[in-house]
């Protein structure tokens, strides 16, 4: 790598805060389901989420926590094999401590979507490029074919929970469980490895989140760079963020929720050009 750069110590970013709905809110936004993903939850290590005039990324706000796709599927088993986390991965040093110094990790959420999974899929095979793709179950369930295609190319998928609610963190023991659980469930089902990672929806974490994916022995991933594609601001803001990115970075971008134009656009030129600058791309 030319002129390498040395991995910076971790300065935490402020993040905006989940919106407070209203009744009014949910029922619109519940009707424009997957009008938008996925603005951060939180600050690294912050506490509980407070209102914002921004924009959620959740897909419902009044999401089901036991939608049908999950109806007869074995229940993933709840030993723990992983112990509880008290914040998540953030780098790829976080989990990956023997990883290339130029290493980085491309994060992708919210799908599989029939329209952009398969570009971004494309796209990843051109450059050489493996990422992690954060998938949501009943899009899963909805498109198995998508991922196995994902596991397929070497990708590796985690677990974003069945239908995305937010906020997250303030569901109910039961119901963060469930959502992780049917999730693993139709993700196995649909041709997949039981993930071993797990995203929580609009990075909301909590004790409870924590504890429920190291149950179903999972690792909690975050991320550390976000050019908030999910709004779609543009593809010269994308690609500025992500061309921003340093050694040790983790990527975080869209291909379901909506319109994924402007991040695929974004993509076309940010993935050939960051390969030229001598980083290599990891799977988490």
């Amino acid at each position: 790598m030319e002129n390498p750069v040395p991995i910076q110590p971790h300065v935490p970013q402020p993040r905006r805060r989940l919106l407070a709905w209203t009744a009014a809110g949910a029922a619109s936004l519940a009707a424009a389901a997957l009008a938008g993903c996925s603005e951060t939850a939180h600050a690294h290590g912050a506490g509980t989420p407070s209102p914002s005039a921004e924009p959620s990324d959740s897909f419902s706000p009044a999401a089901p926590v036991n939608p049908s796709a999950a109806a007869g599927l074995p229940t993933p088993s709840a030993t723990a094999t992983v112990a509880a986390r008290s914040k998540p991965v953030y780098t790829v040093r976080d989990l990956l401590p023997n990883a290339p110094g130029d290493a980085i990790a491309l994060t992708i959420d919210d799908g599989p979507n029939p329209l952009y999974t398969p570009q971004v899929l494309a796209l990843l095979r051109k450059y050489d490029i493996r990422a992690t793709f954060s998938v949501v179950g009943s899009e899963a369930h909805a498109h198995k074919d998508l991922i196995r295609a994902i596991a397929a190319d070497g990708h590796t998928v985690a677990n974003h929970t069945m239908t995305h609610p937010q906020p997250f963190s303030k569901r109910s023991d039961a119901q963060i469980q469930q959502q992780i659980a049917d999730a693993q469930s139709v993700i196995v089902d649909a041709g997949a490895p039981a993930p071993t990672l797990f995203r929580s929806p609009g990075g909301d974490w909590s004790p409870a989140v924590f504890q429920a994916a190291a149950k179903y022995g999972m690792t909690p991933i975050d991320w550390d760079v976000d050019p908030r594609d999910w709004s779609r601001p543009g593809v010269p803001h994308i690609t500025e963020k992500l061309m921003a990115a340093r050694p040790g970075d983790i990527l975080l971008c869209h291909d379901g929720g909506g319109d994924r134009s402007q991040t695929l656009d974004a993509l076309k030129s940010v993935l050939p050009a960051l390969k030229a600058k001598g980083f290599a791309f990891v799977t988490l």
